[in-house]
């Protein structure tokens, strides 16, 4: 009986142990706690996940060729590092497993619906973690500054490196729009690089009217030197934060690429699904007080999408083919404007 007693006490407390254990959360450390990942080198190729001489396998499945590209593309890539048990606040640049996300996913679904419009450049940078934007008094601000500055790196060693004064289209998703706003305002708004915007393609991240001193949203499909941005959800869906981080805000059109609140199905140009395939004329869009809603896509696995309500993550490659013929549209545009300008001098 005593050898029971024994056996059981050591048993319950074994078990109470295992319980209590699996139910404490990792804490994470504190911001300056924390050892930073080294700084990247952007001279050295090994610190760019996509560089026009070397596009990988995957890409080359939608550009063979960069040869007589005239624009250039910098694509800052979304938050990628969404695990609650990773406690870093910044990825390193070397990082495996992230590099595998950024080619596989943000570039394959996102930055491809660029490549017949210029030659591509995607930085990899030191991310910050998803819990920077809600922790982001405490320690996702300086997450975030980190992930900028070397966005920042990158872009100055590409004009100094690699842009030769070709006009530039600036594209990004999510976390990567936080960053683009604020290379925006210190590489182009009111300065002389301007002149080189085609445009800047920014959904994913809610921008306040008037956010720029001199780029404007643009509401005509051949505009340039502006910007385009949305943020999707379901139709008559609104987000719980809603009145805090999107009204107000500025909506494009991406089928359309005009000032109109709505678009006809008919009009869609085609989303990147999955499975490498195309649906074209599959949804209709409805511009709202800062948001984008979409019809429920009509498509061969529709069933999977009938009570998606947000669509954060299908930003771009919903509106794929929408974008891969603006973008291209956008730059014969600028160098049209480019050869009549220099026509008169």
């Amino acid at each position: 009986m005593r050898k029971f007693s024994k056996s059981f006490k050591f048993a319950f407390i074994v078990a109470v142990s295992f319980i209590l254990g699996s139910c404490k959360t990792a804490v994470v450390p504190t911001f300056s706690a924390q050892q930073q990942p080294a700084i990247p080198n952007y001279e050295n190729s090994a610190t760019w996940a996509i560089l026009p001489d070397f596009y990988p396998e995957n890409l080359k499945h939608w550009q063979t060729n960069t040869t007589g590209l005239e624009a250039d593309i910098f694509y800052i890539y979304p938050t990628l590092n969404i695990e609650k048990k990773d406690l870093r606040w910044n990825v390193p640049v070397n990082d495996s497993i992230q590099n595998v996300k950024v080619i596989d996913k943000a570039v394959y679904f996102q930055a491809s619906a660029f490549l017949k419009a210029g030659k591509l450049y995607v930085p990899y940078y030191r991310q910050a973690h998803l819990r920077s934007y809600t922790n982001y008094e405490n320690g996702g601000k300086e997450a975030l500054n980190l992930a900028y500055s070397d966005v920042k790196e990158a872009f100055k060693v590409y004009l100094e490196k690699y842009n030769k004064g070709r006009p530039i289209i600036i594209a990004s998703h999510s976390q990567g729009t936080t960053h683009a706003i604020q290379l925006l305002k210190e590489f182009f708004d009111g300065k002389s690089l301007q002149n080189q915007l085609v445009a800047a393609y920014m959904p994913g991240i809610a921008i306040k009217k008037n956010e720029f001193k001199s780029i404007q949203m643009m509401t005509n499909p051949t505009e340039i030197g502006g910007f385009v941005s949305w943020n999707t959800f379901k139709k008559n869906y609104y987000p719980k934060k809603y009145e805090e981080w999107f009204k107000g805000s500025e909506v494009s059109n991406p089928v359309d690429w005009d000032n109109s609140n709505e678009s006809e199905q008919s009009d869609h140009k085609g989303f990147l699904f999955t499975n490498d395939k195309i649906y074209e004329q599959a949804l209709q869009v409805y511009v709202k007080d800062g948001i984008l809603w979409i019809s429920t896509p009509h498509f061969p696995y529709r069933l999977l999408v009938l009570v998606k309500k947000r669509y954060h993550a299908g930003d771009i490659n919903l509106f794929w083919e929408d974008i891969r013929e603006n973008a291209s549209l956008r730059v014969d545009s600028y160098l049209k404007k480019q050869m009549i300008s220099e026509n008169k001098e």
